[in-house]
């Protein structure tokens, strides 16, 4: 597979999923608003802060952390077979990809514009800033990335496995300079679908979201044995 292919792949995903994100928060990042849970106090919490620059763990977070690492691994069961460096390299990637993911989700994003900074991200507030251009998650993220790709070389005596993964976060670079050149579009179209009057919300046949207060206060009260 070429470094052009495994760039632009991969940075259409980490798009994707950017904008999935936004289109679910909105301004309220880190899933601020969603319809989920948010602990820091109990120890699993704790231990996720540890490793993610204190942020928090929500349930939608969770998932999200499990989600990648399973479709970095989907190659192992649909054909390829599994090896200590492929094994390695899946994780390289995946611990280069977030951090893109992350970033593109600020560079899209409409209520962010101009916005990346600590005084403005809360959930980024906590963690150490680099010359106060981007936190030092994505620091790690991406060392953890070329440690991982430059074992794989290793085990494999393969020096191209890590001059192909150096390619492809320069091309992750590139690729995200072209993303700011762009980003007017998409924040255009994401103003245009939300123009005033052009939901069809109530013309898409939503029936049975509310349930009377009674009902909701015992679903509460039954929730709190588990």
């Amino acid at each position: 597979m070429s470094v052009i292919f495994t760039t632009l792949f991969w940075s259409t995903f980490a798009v994707v999923l950017a904008c999935v994100e936004i289109e679910s928060e909105g301004r309220k990042g880190w899933a601020e608003n969603a319809p989920t849970w948010f602990r820091v106090t109990p120890w699993y919490a704790r231990a996720y802060g540890l490793v993610m620059g204190r942020k928090p763990l929500t349930g939608y977070h969770l998932f999200m952390f499990f989600m990648p690492i399973l479709l970095f691994h989907a190659q192992f069961v649909m054909g390829l077979g599994w090896s200590a460096e492929r094994e390695l390299l899946a994780l390289a990637m995946y611990f280069s990809v977030c951090p893109l993911w992350d970033y593109h989700w600020f560079v899209l994003n409409p209520w962010y514009q101009g916005k990346f900074s600590k005084e403005d991200v809360w959930w980024h507030a906590r963690s150490y800033w680099i010359f106060s251009l981007f936190p030092v998650d994505y620091l790690i993220g991406f060392g953890l990335s070329i440690l991982l790709a430059s074992t794989a070389a290793w085990v494999a005596t393969d020096a191209w496995l890590i001059q192909k993964h150096l390619l492809t976060l320069l091309g992750f670079g590139i690729f995200t300079v072209g993303l700011h050149l762009v980003a007017p579009l998409y924040r255009q179209w994401y103003w245009r679908m939300r123009r005033r009057g052009s939901d069809e919300r109530k013309l898409a046949g939503i029936f049975g979201t509310a349930i009377p207060k009674e009902a909701y206060e015992q679903l509460r009260q039954n929730g709190r044995r588990y």
